[in-house]
């Protein structure tokens, strides 16, 4: 049985581009924290991984009528607005902190799965050299 890229690397390429795609949103948050009327977002990361883990296993939405709500937006369709604790007088509702405490927060767990998957890559690459 062949080895795919896909079976060997499981679900974390997915993970790191989530990680990315959050990391973005997040900044984008932080650039917009003194624009009047601005709503931070964020990606449900857990969504994301849900989705990926159920098309690794085939369990894939079909739309099977053309009312139906297309499934496949892509990462996008992941990115929510979050409620604020203290929405500020002119509508924007980031929180600079807190959202440099999720923008690290994301950057460790990216940073781990990136050392994971090179850990991967590494493995691979020796049993291919018969190591």
């Amino acid at each position: 049985m062949a080895i795919t890229f896909s079976s060997a690397l499981g679900i974390h390429e997915q993970a790191l581009q989530a990680r990315v795609q959050r990391a973005e949103v997040l900044a984008n948050n932080l650039a917009n924290a003194d624009t009047p009327g601005y709503k931070a977002r964020d990606v449900d990361f857990q969504a994301v991984m849900a989705r990926a883990q159920g098309e690794m296993q085939g369990l894939q939405m079909a739309r099977t009528h053309e009312g139906h709500l297309d499934t496949s937006m892509g990462g996008h369709a992941d990115v929510m607005y979050r409620n604020p604790d203290q929405p500020s007088i002119d509508g924007n509702t980031v929180d600079t902190q807190q959202e440099q405490t999720r923008f690290m927060r994301n950057a460790m767990d990216y940073q781990a799965s990136f050392q994971f998957l090179n850990s991967k890559f590494t493995g691979l690459a020796k049993a291919i050299r018969g190591e």
